[in-house]
Parts: structure tokens; sequence; C-alpha cells
């Protein structure tokens, strides 16, 4: 399957719009979306039609883009919810609560490098919204050794990866004990599911959502399956379910290596060794992924004290407030599909240099992120003890999961507005925004976890929680002014 993508209009050519793009497989516009939609960011008409921009239009590009995103990403914490059902119904709390461990384990592991899917998407977004696919693929493949590197390096250092992050979090010796045991079993497909975040940030940065979406939805649908085989069938108990998810990443990444493959662009000269080597290429590669990877790590501390200072009040707690957490999970994930069309739609306006579609961009998936967080905070605040329920029969962790309940349904409202502006300063590669939005957004969430903490116990962590969500759109949105003044005005480009 060819790349699809519109060439832009060089420097001295036809600045009143964008050349019509060559057919090919997936589009047929300006700035294909890639979806067999039709749809496109820019298309083939008259400067004076494009004048007379139609919302409505702009609403169906974002809403092509997004809903797929959405669905796929929804499989990742219906995973959790399975992998926590799973642990849920084991005798004990410490099941849960090992497996949540590793998976905070995980989450800092690999979400650690989240650059990979993150700088990925949007340097491909920009070199598909130019035309240019040398570039396209060097950035890929650039990304692709990394995830090798980064791989075989949490290989090689496991055992203390793995001691250290787990003493830091803490929890009972029960607790401590499911949650290696979990660890171990998992962390063998590191090299693989690195590799996965770059096939991810490729398909995005491409508008391939469906190819993301089926992608996403085999690698989950795989885990699932394996779970229930490797727990109930071969008994294998905290153990099945990482070995399961090391199983799903192995699958996975082989069918995202024959999607890149497929979709590889054609007609390019052989891989060349100095391209890839580039030094500028590679300083800005390093320049982001370093902002990424402090932005990254910054949220991941966050989701980590937050877990620390639940473990401190008992295993009861710390268990209710990895159920909870799904629930913001399940949010994140959704919002995150707009995010990510942001992500794909800025990039390639930026890429043609188009300031109203990058306005555009940002009105409308600000506008249906909106709604949807409005969507999830009813259907917390009307299900989610149902919700509870069906997680785990531990009566204990289901009244304490009630409880704190409230801030979970209140959190997507407020959480919402740095979802947004993530995914606009990621297809925008504007990382260093990102770091330092993060940074003030961290160190006013641990001063407010230690205060309120002291004084409402794990109301008080979870008001805390809601202070750092809201402070992470906040601090972005005051640098938005400033990115968008620095993105040139073409006459004559419509949305």
């Amino acid at each position: 399957m060819a790349v699809s993508r519109a060439r832009r209009t060089r420097a001295g050519g036809n600045r009143g719009g964008f050349r019509r793009a060559r057919s090919r497989p997936l589009g047929r516009g300006r700035l294909s979306l890639g979806v067999r939609a039709g749809t496109s960011l820019s298309h083939a008409t008259p400067a004076g039609d494009a004048a007379l921009a139609v919302p409505v239009r702009w609403h169906r590009r974002v809403l092509t883009l997004a809903f797929p995103i959405v669905l796929a990403n929804l499989t990742q914490p219906i995973l959790g919810a399975v992998d926590t059902a799973v642990a849920g119904h084991f005798e004990g709390a410490s099941y849960l609560g090992g497996v949540a461990l590793g998976g905070l384990f995980f989450n800092f592991v690999f979400w650690g490098f989240g650059f990979l899917r993150m700088g990925t998407t949007g340097l491909v977004a920009q070199a598909h919204g130019s035309g240019d696919d040398a570039g396209l693929r060097d950035n890929v493949v650039r990304a692709l050794l990394l995830a090798a590197a980064i791989g075989a390096a949490v290989l090689a250092l496991q055992m203390p990866l793995i001691d250290y992050a787990l003493h830091m979090i803490g929890g009972s010796d029960a607790v401590q004990r499911h949650a290696r045991i979990y660890c171990h079993a998992r962390i063998w497909a590191a090299p693989l599911a690195l590799g996965n975040y770059v096939v991810l940030g490729w398909l995005l940065g491409t508008q391939r959502v469906r190819l993301a979406l089926l992608s996403q939805v085999f690698i989950n649908g795989v885990n699932i399956l394996a779970v229930f085989l490797y727990v109930y069938m071969f008994d294998w108990g905290v153990a099945g379910i990482g070995a399961a998810t090391a199983t799903a990443d192995a699958l996975g990444f082989v069918l995202g290596a024959a999607l890149l493959w497929h979709g590889r662009p054609r007609g390019l000269p052989a891989l060349n060794r100095h391209a890839l080597l580039d030094a500028t290429a590679l300083r800005r590669l390093v320049a982001l992924n370093r902002d990424i990877f402090v932005r990254t790590l910054c949220l991941l501390l966050s989701f980590g004290w937050f877990a620390h200072l639940g473990a401190k009040q008992g295993d009861a707690t710390l268990a209710a407030n990895a159920l909870l957490l799904n629930f913001q999970t399940f949010m994140a994930y959704g919002l995150d599909g707009f995010a990510h069309a942001a992500e794909a739609l800025v990039g390639a306006a930026i890429g043609a240099r188009d300031r109203h579609a990058f306005v555009q961009a940002i009105k409308v998936t600000a506008l249906w992120s909106a709604l949807g967080a409005l969507g999830f905070t009813l259907v917390y605040a009307g299900a989610g003890s149902w919700i509870v329920e069906r997680l785990t029969d531990q009566l204990a962790v289901r009244a304490t999961a009630d409880l704190y309940l409230p801030w979970a349904a209140l959190s997507p409202v407020i959480s919402v507005g740095g979802y947004v502006l993530d995914g606009v300063f990621i297809g925008a590669t504007r990382t260093r925004e990102l770091m330092a939005s993060m940074v003030v957004s961290f160190s006013l969430f641990v001063g407010a976890s230690w205060a309120l903490l002291t004084l409402y116990g794990n109301h008080g962590l979870w008001a805390a929680m809601l202070v750092f969500m809201a402070a992470r759109g906040l601090t972005l949105g005051r640098y938005l002014p400033e990115l968008i003044r620095g993105l040139p005005s073409r006459g004559g480009v419509s949305a």
C-alpha cells in the first residue's frame, strides 16, 4: 500500500494553493487523510470557493480521523480492565495490587520512551504535509533503530530496574512479590513493544487511522485471548497476565513490520547511511526526544507519586485507587483520540505552512474533546459504582472505590484542555513548551499532594491529582498564541 501524499507547491510556484496530488491508493485530496474517505485537508477548489470555509467539512475531517483512533485507543484500557478483572478475582487484594504496581512499572519503562510514538508522529506528519517521502522514510528508520537500542538496554538492566522501581513505589510484601512475577514475565518483549510505538507513530503521522485501529485491535485482542489461555488453562497466575502482554507485543510487531513494508514509499533510492546519520536531523531528533522524555517522565512520576502515597494508606486504598485510575485511563485514551487527530492535522498544516488549517484543526478538535469529556463525566457519575463491581468482587475494595468515585467522575472535564494541547504541540514539534509545562504542573502536584493529603487523606490526594490535570492545560495554553503567530498565513488556502 503506497504512502498517499499531496505535493505542496514549492517556493516560486503557485502560492495560491496546492498542486493536485498523483492518484494513490490511500487518498484523493491535496493532503489526504489516508482513510479512503475522500476527505482532505485542502480540496481542489478555486481560490474564491476556498475563502468560504465550511465548518461542517472540518468537523467531518476531524471525526474521520479521530473516531478510528478513539476506537483503537479504547482497546487499551479494555485490556487493562481485563487484566484488572482477572487479578481482582484472585483470592486477596495483593494480586490486584501486584498487577497494578507491575503495570505502573511498565508505564514508566514504555511510556517513559513514548517519544518514540509522539516524536515519530510529529516528524512524519510534517514530512507528509510537505510531500517529503525520503524524509518520512528516514525518520521512521531512525526511530526504529533507536527503539531497538533502548529495548536492548532495558533487557540488559531489567533486574535493577524492576527492583529499584518497585521499591520506590512501595506496597506490602505480598504486593511486591506479585508485582515482580508480573514484571519478569512481561519484560522480554520490550524491544518489540517499543517498536510498536514507532509503527503507531508512522500510521498516525501519515493519517492511516484505519490501519492504526487494525493494529491496536489485533495487539489487544491477542492479549486478551492469551490472558485467558495462560491464566485459566495453563494456570500461570499473575505470570500469565504478564506473559500474555509480551506475546501480544511480539505478534503485534510482526503485523506492524508487514504494514511498514507494504506502505513504504515507492520509487525512492536505497537507504543512505549518511542521510540517516545527518547531523542536523539527529540533533533535531535528540532535542525532540529529550524534551518529550522529560515531559513523559514528569507525567509518569506524577502517577507513581500518586500510587506511592496511596500505598501508604493500605492495600485496600491502593487497590481502590488502581481501579479508579482505570476510569482515568479510559478517559485519557478517549480524549487522546482527538489529540492524535490534532497531531496529524497540525503537523500536516505546519508542513504545508497553512495557518488557517492549523487554527481550524485546533478549534474543531477542542470542541469535540470537550463534548467527549462531558460524556465521560456523565457516564462515570451515573454508572461508576456498577463499573467498579464488574472489576472486582473484593467488598473492601468496592467500598473504598465508591468513596472516592466522585473525583474520578470530575476528572475528564478538568483534564480535557491538557490532552488537546498536548496533541497540538506534539504535531507542531514544539516540545520545549511541552516539557516546561509538565515540569511546572508536576511541581504543583507534589506540593498540593503534601498539603492536601495531610489535611484530607486520600480525598486530598485525588484533589491534588485534579490540580495537576488542570495545570497541564493552563500552562500549555499560555504558549498557544505565540505558536499561532509563528506560522505564516498563506492566501487562498482554504479550510
